[in-house]
């Protein structure tokens, strides 16, 4: 047992999917004292209740504010609570740790970077790839001149995934809710801002918003790029499957990155040195984020590792911009809401797959 100032005791609000995956890692971890649970679906109070045994199970979040006592807060609902709830941490003086986007629209965003960034608060966000060790190496490969001067920078993440209806209403289309992430790492890896963009949208299945999209352009130093995303590969087929990868062509080399969800391969053909390493893939690395968390909350000095709120707020606002420049151009829709109806009834029933929401448990 930790002694009781090296445990941080926190509150944890937003206990579906997601928050179910961010308890479940810091149960594992003893310098998290998880003493409140909010969230008002009886099947996730009983989650949290079987998980958290000793913590306090609520439906009002403002016990855990108002709790002199904790520390810092786990904001996992939905998109549209997280500014309400980003502005009561930082006038209650608790350090914060955040699903993605940190609210439900860029003006919010950006006001939240501007009361977290003021308030000295520890706060970060769940920009998963920042922390996947197959972007570390391929990044180190790179800063040691193995490749030459990055050139081009391909992005391609296409799985069956989420279907339109099945959690984005306040996280956007899958461009934004997923994509974003990718939006992120691009901007990560060049080192740079975007500067220019044209973007290419489909609206599958004749749903109202484009579930596939890709964007290309330039970065302010020269990079170009192309970031494709859609949760739209086969999400029908008899045995489903996907397509992820990373790919950066340098001026001498070039590196890639797969995986299988189970297991990331990362080939490095530089210079000097020709490598293939295979890791397990991670994840959403929720483990890493939350450790660092808590080092930086114990030692009152925040891991430069963490992503900032600003890098969820520029990340979510290029996403948001490209969506736009794609309704600006031919938008087209190919299939039919009954398909899309298939697919739904499908997911369903289905125990393995892509992005299966949690069933509620007894």
């Amino acid at each position: 047992m930790l002694n009781t100032a090296m445990r941080i005791k926190a509150g944890l609000i937003g206990f579906g999917r997601m928050g179910q995956m961010y308890g479940e890692e810091m149960s594992k971890d003893p310098r998290w004292d998880i003493a409140y649970v909010c969230d008002p679906s009886p099947a996730s109070q009983r989650a949290a209740a079987r998980l958290f045994p000793r913590a306090r199970i609520l439906t009002d979040e403002q016990a855990i504010f108002d709790d002199d006592s904790v520390q810092a807060v786990g904001l996992f609902a939905l998109a549209d609570s997280r500014y309400t709830q980003i502005r009561k941490a930082v006038s209650a003086r608790k350090h914060i740790l955040a699903e993605k986007p940190v609210a439900d629209s860029i003006e919010k965003e950006w006001e939240v970077v501007r009361l977290v960034e003021e308030s000295g608060l520890i706060a970060t966000v769940n920009l998963y790839l920042r922390n996947a060790w197959y972007h570390h190496a391929i990044k180190q490969f790179i800063d040691e001149g193995e490749i030459g001067e990055p050139a081009i920078l391909r992005i391609c993440h296409m799985t069956p995934g989420l279907a339109p209806g099945e959690g984005h209403e306040y996280e956007g289309p899958a461009f934004h809710d997923c994509g974003m992430h990718y939006v992120d790492i691009a901007r990560w890896y060049a080192g740079s801002d975007y500067k220019t963009w044209h973007a290419q949208g489909l609206r599958m299945w004749d749903y109202k918003d484009p579930w596939w999209l890709q964007c290309h352009g330039t970065f302010a130093n020269g990079i170009v790029y192309d970031i494709t995303q859609g949760f739209v590969y086969g999400q029908l087929s008899q045995q489903q499957t996907h397509n992820t990868y990373t790919d950066i062509i340098g001026t001498k080399g070039i590196v890639r990155m797969t995986h299988d969800f189970k297991t990331a391969v990362v080939d490095l053909h530089g210079v000097r040195r020709t490598l293939r390493l295979e890791k397990p893939y991670g994840g959403k690395n929720l483990d890493k984020l939350c450790s660092l968390m808590a080092d930086s909350v114990l030692s009152g000095r925040r891991d430069p590792r963490l992503p900032q709120m600003r890098d969820s707020a520029i990340a979510s606002q290029y996403a948001w911009t490209f969506l736009d420049d794609a309704r600006r151009h031919d938008l087209p829709a190919i299939g039919n809401l009954q398909t899309l109806e298939e697919i739904r009834e499908r997911r369903r029933h289905m125990t393995n797959g892509y992005g299966l929401l949690r069933h509620e448990k007894p």
